[in-house]
Parts: C-alpha cells; structure tokens; sequence
C-alpha cells in the first residue's frame, strides 16, 4: 500500500453528501470555526448558506497551486468521516484509490492490516 498521494479522490466522490457530522462537531464548530458552521444546515454538512442546498463538492477541498494534488482548508478541524477514511480496503478498491497496489488486490487481508495501521492516529479520538 502506497502513501496517500493527495489525489482528492475520496473528497470529491463524498463532498456532496456523503458525508455527515456529530452533533458535537457541529457544536465544535459553531464556537470555535463559525466559518465551517456556515456550511451546516439541520445537521447536514456543506450545505450552501445562501441556498440552503447541498453542495455538489466540499467547500474546503483545494487544489495545490501548479500539482495535480489536493488539500483540505479545514484538515485540523475536518470532521470524523473525513478523519477516519479510509477504513476498509472494500472501500479504497470501490472508490478508485490511489494508494491501492496490485498486491493489496491479491493479499486483502495484509493490506487491511496495514491500512489499520497507517490510519491508527486519524482514527484515535480528537476532542
């Protein structure tokens, strides 16, 4: 399994929806990062505060200047779901990631271990 290589894959497939929020990040939020807030509508993430309708992508995903990589605006305070993708390689293989080699094809349950262990601080808890 190869590094994460800020491809933006898994922000763009869940920007729109996929993607939800508890309710004490959204409390979180509207104390210390109002401006995060403003994209959270009925408990709904990256709602669009004029409208009030789901965005088609996150807010906060940015293209790196002159790269064909992506960043998060908000990484530090980006919600759990966020934090915790990816958690089983099920899922890396379905959405296209491009941290998958040939060999985690072959070799699921070793890959799977080693996803586990590559993401055992983003899945720690953080507030």
């Amino acid at each position: 399994m190869k590094d994460c290589n800020q491809c933006g894959k898994c922000c763009q497939i869940y920007g729109d929806g996929g993607l939800s929020a508890t309710q004490a990040e959204i409390n979180w939020w509207q104390f210390n990062r109002p401006e995060i807030a403003r994209f959270v509508q009925a408990g709904q993430i990256w709602m669009d505060p004029e409208t009030g309708r789901q965005l088609a992508a996150c807010p906060w995903l940015e293209k790196l200047p002159n790269q064909n990589k992506y960043g998060c605006g908000i990484y530090a305070d980006r919600p759990d779901d966020c934090r915790q993708y990816p958690v089983l390689v099920s899922d890396m293989i379905r959405d296209g990631c491009e941290m998958i080699e040939p060999i985690d094809l072959k070799r699921p349950k070793v890959a799977q271990t080693k996803l586990d262990q590559l993401m055992i601080d983003s899945r720690a808890v953080h507030r």
